[in-house]
């Protein structure tokens, strides 16, 4: 495996998660158009965040970084890769569906669990229903996360990335029936969740079986392997756990206020667009390339992978960052407000974007460092440093609530990202030079943040003169797709003229792999 290979995987999963989130973002423009930041709206975003949340709890984040390194192990070594694969699949699925039952039978609790403030109003009995008609979808999509784990391990990147364009096209398509038909726009949203679900499954299934896996229905039974799985899951299952009480605290602050729960929603699906294309692409490669070159015992190789992962993730996360700070209220205004979306909720989401923005470069890097750990078995340490994270998150948002309101909920995620992320940092010297910076990412570095800063000052520049015609419909949008294209200009035309990057490595990463 060389480097460029490895890039060669960052591009291609950070193309189709591109085109995935560009998507996504289709369809919050439609959600805003068509509900504005309303009852339905903010219902909508309780409802569909509950299946989303206990996904990142079980499958794409605890269960993935505990199995998709044993898997990679056993590809590696020749061993009954299938078989283990078999056995976590149905052993989910049986998991998964009593859990699922369980949930949507309970789901007045669900949602006073994650917002209590719609207790009392029309906004809770609207979010209990289309709760309980979304929840499956955590089954199907977490049997997908498990199945792209397989996939990933063998390198196979582009599908696992293609199917999550389904939820967004799904929604779209659900929202235009519904607009056309005269269904119940909420009702019909909460089942396009659950449809999406099922197209993703069938979709990857079909990939799994391309490849040559079998997964034959069998009985769930507790093999040692499993065990062994579990044992290595539990605390990312718990560090999970205490990432998602980060959520619901911020979602929880946010429901106090009406309509902040659709404007966190939104600048969140914002700023997800960069940590979507770098972050998580990067964390899907990295991590089962890691865990092969440990079972190769190759240091010099992964210390290697690490740098061009840290350095390719900061190359394009340093510039989404001050972008995201300093022509915030710009991106929203052409993105979100039309129809039932006003300029007061335009403003409050810009302010919410402007603080994830800052918290942009210690999101990407979270996805970077903890493969360190998950692809040595270390899943106790990532749980340690996010409790210390969480009870920042938590000290942060009910601090600072009476001082400037429900902005205390991005804030205080954005804090408690850096603290993460210095956490993980530290924890991994432990490492030794596997873990460390090269001499290539620290003459690197300082030139990408230069030009970052140089695009920033450009951008700022730029939108002073524009401010009128940036706030005039039919004008706004051309105007800050020539701001923005603007400073991509200036940032890739620095960051090469001083060093920050090749066009060899820039030509290398596009160029077909045979």
């Amino acid at each position: 495996m060389k480097p460029v290979r490895l890039v060669k995987g960052f591009v291609t999963v950070g193309f189709w998660t591109l085109v995935s989130r560009v998507a996504g973002l289709v369809r919050d423009i439609f959600l805003a158009r068509y509900l504005g930041d309303g009852t339905v709206a903010q219902a909508f975003v309780v409802a569909q965040s509950l299946p989303n949340m206990f996904r990142r709890f079980f499958a794409e984040g605890a269960f993935n970084f505990a199995f998709v390194p044993m898997f990679a192990k056993k590809v590696e070594a020749g061993e009954d890769a299938q078989g283990f694969a078999g056995d976590a699949f149905w052993g989910m699925a049986a998991f998964l569906a009593l859990f699922s039952a369980v949930a949507i039978l309970l789901m007045p609790g669900l949602v006073v669990l994650m917002a209590s403030g719609f207790v009392g109003d029309d906004r809770f009995d609207v979010a209990v229903t289309l709760g309980r008609i979304a929840f499956a979808y955590i089954l199907f999509i977490s049997l997908t996360a498990l199945m792209s784990g397989m996939l990933n391990a063998a390198g196979k990147f582009a599908v696992t990335s293609v199917v999550t364009v389904l939820l967004s096209l799904t929604m779209i398509a659900g929202m235009l029936l519904a607009a056309r038909m005269g269904w119940d726009m909420g009702r019909t949203l909460a089942w396009s969740v659950t449809v999406s679900g099922v197209l993703q499954l069938l979709a990857t299934w079909a990939a799994v079986r391309h490849l040559g896996y079998r997964l034959a229905f069998r009985w769930p039974h507790l093999t040692p392997d499993l065990k062994r799985l579990a044992v290595i899951a539990a605390p990312a299952v718990l560090a999970g756990g205490v990432v998602q009480i980060n959520l619901i605290v911020g979602r929880q602050v946010a429901s106090l206020t009406d309509g902040a729960v659709v404007w966190l929603y939104n600048a969140d699906r914002i700023y997800q667009l960069p940590l979507g294309v770098v972050g998580i692409a990067i964390g899907i490669v990295l991590l089962p390339d890691l865990s092969r070159r440990l079972r190769a015992e190759d240091h010099e190789g992964s210390r290697a992978s690490f740098n061009r992962g840290t350095e390719f993730a900061l190359l394009l996360t340093l510039p989404a960052a001050v972008a995201l700070m300093v022509i915030a209220l710009p991106i929203i205004s052409v993105l979100f407000q039309r129809g039932e979306y006003g300029p007061e909720a335009t403003a409050s989401t810009a302010w919410a974007l402007a603080a994830y923005g800052a918290g942009l470069p210690a999101f990407v890097l979270h996805k970077v460092l903890q493969p360190l750990f998950y692809a040595r078995e270390d899943t106790r340490s990532p749980f340690r440093y996010a409790v210390i994270s969480m009870v920042v998150n938590a000290a942060l948002a009910i601090g600072l609530l009476p001082l400037i309101g429900w902005l205390a909920a991005a804030v205080a995620t954005t804090a408690a990202a850096w603290v993460m992320v210095w956490q993980l940092w530290h924890g991994s010297r432990a490492m030794g030079d596997a873990a460390r910076l090269d001499d290539r990412f620290r003459y690197r570095l300082p030139r990408i943040a230069f030009a970052s800063a140089l695009m920033g000052a450009v951008l700022w520049g730029l939108s002073l003169p524009l401010a009128g015609t940036l706030a005039t419909p039919g004008l706004r949008t051309p105007a800050l797709g020539g701001i923005v294209l603007a400073g991509m200009a200036v940032y890739f035309g620095t960051v090469l003229a001083i060093g920050g990057m090749s066009w060899v490595e820039l030509k290398g990463a596009f160029r077909r792999q045979r």
